[in-house]
């Protein structure tokens, strides 16, 4: 098929291009010459000779224009590029858009808005308010639980406010059948109130004779399985008859072993032929996994939270009523007051009220709470409901929940460090100077720090970076000596209950393509900032691996990695941003990589999100835009992009703009790149003006900062904006082409970017790469499937852009050439379609416009 065959309908006829008719003039034949020459040529014996040289003057000077009109498109093109290009190849993808949704998903984690003091512990650590004793350090040690009887009274107690768990049923019928129950959990899950709970209804109806001793009793972890067996062995065995035993077991201690099978064994039958029962409480682990998976192992879930919560609000509102109380004078009225008979059931369904406030849920942070938790939180809620409590105290002691879960969970590491025993010499039986245990006693720890940084990454990414932790901390602790690195100590499932988290089903990119994977978050919004905090503000010797461990992060090529750990940085920054900077940032700004400048960029971004460090990054960056280095220059730009590290979008420009036309446009394309990442900010007008006024400027290297910008807004995609969040009207077209999202939902914009485009169109040194750009702009009408795409955005902004007879003409050039594209030919339909979205006409329905 011809061309005219192939012309949109209702098009005009081809009309000459710009330049074509000098272009035309080069291509004539080497022999034409005007008409009247060929006389002049025979009576001039030296003009043919002189004729033939001007031609070749001519014709050199033609080859000279195109090259230099090559070098000049590939300079715009190589402007254009993205900041990563370098590491991945000229024509490969980059990961820039991938990057900005992880850094949408991570910074959900940190709520920037927060004051510092809610990471911290500094609200009480044991205090008086009125008549009830707080004290935020109450849950129970585990270690060394010393043997003798649990009274009479703490079980009646128990029985009144113990929730049983899910499956509960289950593990009384098993613990009646076998007499022995080896029940697994994670510390602070209730697991010694079920196991001492269950021990209360079996030994209740076994038949013991009153008076005759205690009815159940916890024996202590030294001697284990054996000792208790001899001892229901032995004499007096009658005497134990229908008694319950508890027995907890600190298999993670150095040196501690599990009992086989037939230690289990012979317990089950000394305490059968005394008609006892007996329950072993094991934490969660590599350790407990041969227990858990034998006969007598069973896995104990944890209360569900509204139901214990409700038990605790009860007990402690019962209680407080109970006892005479002055209620302060001043109680805070955005809650409900208690007067002089207020019903139980009343002040139950106010504090269950209060609890599901959302100012509530969000500082307590915390998807499930265990018995401790429920039993503080019931406290905090009923104090502030009595009035010993304000509204800003109740909030402060809910968030220390999640603070004091952290303190926790880092508690004890280097005391039970310092208990493992060294290794010996294999020839001389000597003991050497290593520890063998150390990795395995770490992992857990950097298994949650590596959460807090990564959460809501694959699983298997969190457990690669928890080992590469473990091996800086093993390092970290002991220099001399090179740790054995764990190749078989992960347990999924033991993950994921001693540290609170949960696996989900989600999507991950992957080299541009999204794939299944296994996501894993803590099951609290609280825990990442009030474990980075904890980290950060009470265990000063272990930056020094963290920092190093980043570092690696930083080079991770995985968007979902290295961006989320650039995220995480930047919390730990708020907390000491002199040693940050000194560690992180200011060696990371000055890599020779790209991704280790963007990772410091992202750094100070998500600081600046802090009021109290604002004004510190926005003079830092200001100082590198004028001041810095190549490098931080670089760094600079791409923190100016966040639209957080300038104190106004003017600020932000002029900064940009000064490292855009340094060094003869050395660093246009980075400059360049951030401006348009500022197009997403609310005041998108102000950097459009800014644009249109560099394309204006009587300085060259200010025009080149406005055309390559103006280039690369039409080839930028929605989801590379970090200010573009999901829910806004541009995060909802997140695979658009920025300026076609932008015409879509701003109608007012329409003008001035179709005015830039079409600057850029008609400048010689960016024609064609602005042509270019304007391709990939019509390609974006529908998708490869044919379904609509961006078709509306280009409904806006086409016809301000072939306004005038020669910018048609120009469209009409270019739907001819993707037509004709060998590769990727444009349907006649779809070009017809293009056509009349830029030109249409009143005569033609929505429906034939649509259909050509």
């Amino acid at each position: 098929m011809s061309d005219d065959e192939r012309q949109p309908a209702g098009a005009p006829e081809r009309a000459p291009q710009p330049d074509d008719q000098a272009r035309a003039r080069d291509e004539r034949p080497k022999d034409e010459r005007p008409r009247g020459e060929e006389g002049r040529a025979d009576g001039d014996g030296g003009s043919a000779d002189s004729e033939a040289a001007e031609r070749d003057k001519e014709e050199r000077e033609k080859e000279e224009r195109e090259r230099e009109r090559e070098r000049v498109t590939g300079r715009f093109k190589e402007h254009t590029r993205d900041p990563l290009a370098e590491e991945q190849g000229d024509d490969g993808p980059t990961d820039l858009a991938a990057a900005s949704r992880a850094r949408h998903s991570t910074r959900m984690l940190f709520d920037t808005g927060r004051d510092l003091n809610s990471f911290d512990r500094s609200f009480i650590q044991s205090a008086h308010i009125g008549d009830i004793h707080l004290r935020l350090d109450s849950r129970p040690s585990g270690a060394g639980m010393r043997s003798g009887p649990v009274p009479e009274d703490e079980l009646r107690a128990l029985r009144r406010v113990h929730v049983e768990p899910q499956g509960y049923v289950r593990l009384r019928n098993a613990l009646t059948a076998r007499r022995l129950l080896v029940l697994g959990a994670a510390p602070g899950t209730g697991r010694t109130s079920t196991a001492l709970s269950l021990l209360d209804e079996v030994t209740a109806g076994a038949g013991a004779e009153p008076g005759s001793g205690p009815r159940v009793s916890r024996v202590g972890p030294d001697g284990g399985v054996r000792r208790l067996a001899d001892l229901l062995g032995g004499e007096g065995a009658e005497d134990r008859h229908g008694t319950g035993y508890l027995l907890e077991l600190a298999l993670t201690k150095p040196g501690s072993l599990p009992p086989d099978a037939m230690d289990l064994d012979g317990l089950a039958a000394a305490l059968d032929g005394c008609k006892a029962f007996a329950v072993i409480v094991v934490t969660l682990g590599s350790a407990a996994n041969p227990l858990l998976t034998g006969r007598y192992g069973m896995i104990c879930p944890p209360a569900p939270t509204q139901e214990l919560l409700t038990t605790r609000l009860r007990e402690k509102l019962e209680e407080r009523r109970e006892r005479p109380a002055d209620h302060a004078a001043g109680a805070p009225d955005d809650g409900p007051r208690p007067d002089d008979g207020p019903r139980p059931e009343d002040l139950l369904t106010a504090a269950e009220e209060l609890a599901q406030r959302e100012e509530v849920r969000d500082a307590v942070g915390l998807k499930e709470l265990r018995p401790a938790e429920a039993e503080l939180l019931a406290s905090l809620l009923a104090g502030h409901l009595l009035g010993d409590l304000s509204y800003d105290e109740l909030l402060s002691g809910c968030r220390s929940l999640a603070a004091g879960q952290a303190q926790e969970w880092f508690a004890g590491v280097d005391r039970a460090l310092a208990a493992l025993p060294p290794a010996t010499d294999g020839d001389t039986g000597r003991p050497g100077t290593g520890r063998p245990g150390t990795a395995a006693l770490f992992h857990p720890v950097a298994f949650r720090i590596a959460l807090a940084v990564l959460g809501g990454a694959p699983h298997s990414a969190v457990a690669a970076a928890a080992h590469l932790l473990t091996w800086e901390l093993s390092v970290q602790s002991d220099p001399d000596n090179t740790p054995a690195r764990p190749l078989f100590c992960d347990d999924p499932e033991s993950d994921l209950a001693l540290s609170r988290a949960e696996l989900t089903d989600g999507r991950v990119e992957v080299a541009g393509a999204e794939v299944d994977a296994r996501l894993i978050w803590y099951r609290g919004s609280a825990l990442p900032a009030a474990v980075l905090a904890e980290l950060w503000d009470r265990h000063f010797p272990v930056r020094a691996p963290v920092v190093r461990w980043l570092r690696l992060l930083s080079d991770d090529p995985r968007p979902h990695v290295w961006m989320r750990a650039a995220v995480a940085a930047g919390e730990l920054c708020v907390r000491d941003f002199d040693h940050s900077y000194a560690e992180l940032i200011r060696p990371l700004a000055e890599a020779a990589t790209p991704r280790r400048r963007i990772f410091a960029a992202t750094t100070m971004d998500q600081a600046a999100g802090h009021a109290s460090h604002r004004k510190a990054v926005r003079k830092l960056v200001d100082d590198w835009s004028r001041y810095g280095s190549k490098s931080l220059r670089w760094t600079a730009a791409m923190a100016l992009g966040y639209g957080n590290a300038a104190a106004t979008t003017d600020d932000a420009l002029d900064a940009l703009a000064r490292i855009g036309v340094r060094d003869d446009g050395n660093q246009l394309a980075v400059a360049s790149f951030n401006v348009v990442r500022l197009l997403a900010l609310p005041d998108v007008a102000k950097v459009l003006r800014r644009m249109a006024d560099w394309t204006h400027h009587r300085r060259e290297a200010y025009q080149d900062l406005g055309l390559v910008t103006t280039v690369r807004l039409a080839v930028t995609g929605v989801d590379e904006v970090p200010a573009a969040e999901p829910g806004s009207p541009l995060g909802d077209r997140g695979d658009w082409p920025l300026p076609l999202a932008l015409a879509a939902t701003r109608p007012e914009l329409v003008r001035p970017m179709a005015d830039l485009l079409w600057t850029a169109l008609n400048t010689p040194r960016s024609r064609d790469v602005a042509m270019d750009a304007l391709e990939t702009l019509l390609r974006a009408a529908v998708r490869k499937d044919g379904t609509e795409w961006a078709r509306p955005g280009l409904a806006a902004l086409l016809p301000a852009l072939a306004a005038e007879e020669h910018d048609r003409r120009r469209l009409d050039w270019l739907l001819r050439r993707m037509m004709n594209d060998p590769e990727n030919p444009l349907p006649d339909a779809q070009a017809r379609s293009l056509w009349w979205l830029a030109v249409p006409s009143p005569d033609r329905t929505g429906e034939e416009e649509r259909h050509g």
